[in-house]
């Protein structure tokens, strides 16, 4: 067996999801470190906090990456050797951050002001002009990029599977949606902005200035990007990444590919799960997966991880 990691992207909360992580007094302690770094109130934000307060995208990324830091500590446990086994990590858009830190290239707490930075740098460029996404599923790639490029929009999300995600005007969606490409449907989704576009360049600009103050380490083990699906061995250079990918399309599509190519033979999803297992199912067919999302997913996590030896 050779495992993966995975940490989900935004989009993947739900309220209440951490209320069963917290009944563990270990977890709740991190999980306060984590509240701590970044600045948001996590416990409440994870527990109490609906659905419209949660895909606030200032809350709504440092949620996300606590839930992935959090649960990849209780997957991984007190043992190193099961560190050890795994084949590496990556994570999808925000879940960069989440990967960056369980590869040692962050320390947690520099993970989390930094998402917490990101995530209202974003929520400040989404707010400079109406946009949106919409996830376009069973399309023609060549002949929905075409259509895109007419309307002012952008591919956001390429997730593999026949899934992309396209950002941009409201209007321009909507126009989308009303006459989606042959055999396509178009379902907008709800996130507060155009992410990874061109929309998102005044983030861009003020996460750099933030990176540059932050201690990096190169991955103590391996790490795919979202840029390319590639490796990458300098954690300087992923952190770099980390800064273009916000302005930029997200290539899910690709790092599949690579998984493939590597020979992975298993993912185990970080809480909050479900997304990127989905994913999987369609583009990396038959492939084992566990998705984390109460400790209660822990044993089997663990025996797909133990299983690599």
């Amino acid at each position: 067996m050779s495992v993966v990691i995975v940490a989900p992207g935004q989009g993947s909360q739900t309220p209440g999801f951490l209320e069963p992580w917290l009944a563990e007094p270990a977890i709740a302690a991190h999980l306060g470190e984590l509240a701590e770094a970044s600045g948001v109130d996590l416990a409440a934000h994870g527990t109490t906090s609906d659905a419209d307060t949660i895909r606030d995208t200032a809350v709504a990324q440092p949620l996300i990456v606590a839930a992935s830091l959090l649960s990849l500590r209780a997957v991984l446990g007190d043992s190193s050797a099961r560190a050890g086994r795994l084949a590496g990590i990556a994570g999808h858009s925000v879940g960069e951050l989440a990967a960056a830190a369980g590869a040692g290239i962050l320390s947690e707490a520099d993970a989390m002001r930094l998402v917490a930075l990101r995530g209202r740098a974003m929520a400040s460029a989404a707010a400079e002009v109406k946009t949106g996404m919409s996830a376009v599923i069973g399309a023609d790639e060549g002949e929905l990029l075409g259509m895109l490029a007419a309307l002012g929009l952008e591919p956001a999300n390429f997730n593999g599977g026949g899934q992309i995600v396209v950002a941009g005007e409201l209007p321009a969606l909507e126009r989308l949606k009303e006459t989606p490409p042959p055999g396509a449907r178009v379902i907008p989704l709800q996130v507060a902005g155009a992410f990874h576009t061109r929309f998102m360049a005044p983030a861009v600009e003020t996460l750099r200035e933030a990176a540059a103050d932050v201690a990096v380490s190169d991955p103590t083990t391996t790490i795919w990007t979202n840029r390319d699906g590639s490796t990458v061995g300098s954690g300087a250079a992923y952190l770099d990444l980390i800064v273009g990918q916000v302005a930029s399309p997200v290539r899910w599509d690709l790092t599949m590919e690579a998984f493939a190519a590597a020979g992975i033979t298993g993912i185990v999803e970080l809480a909050p799960a479900g997304a990127l297992v989905g994913l999987a199912k369609r583009g990396l067919k038959g492939l084992p997966t566990v998705a984390v999302k109460t400790p209660d997913d822990l044993p089997a996590a663990q025996a797909l991880i133990d299983g690599a030896a």
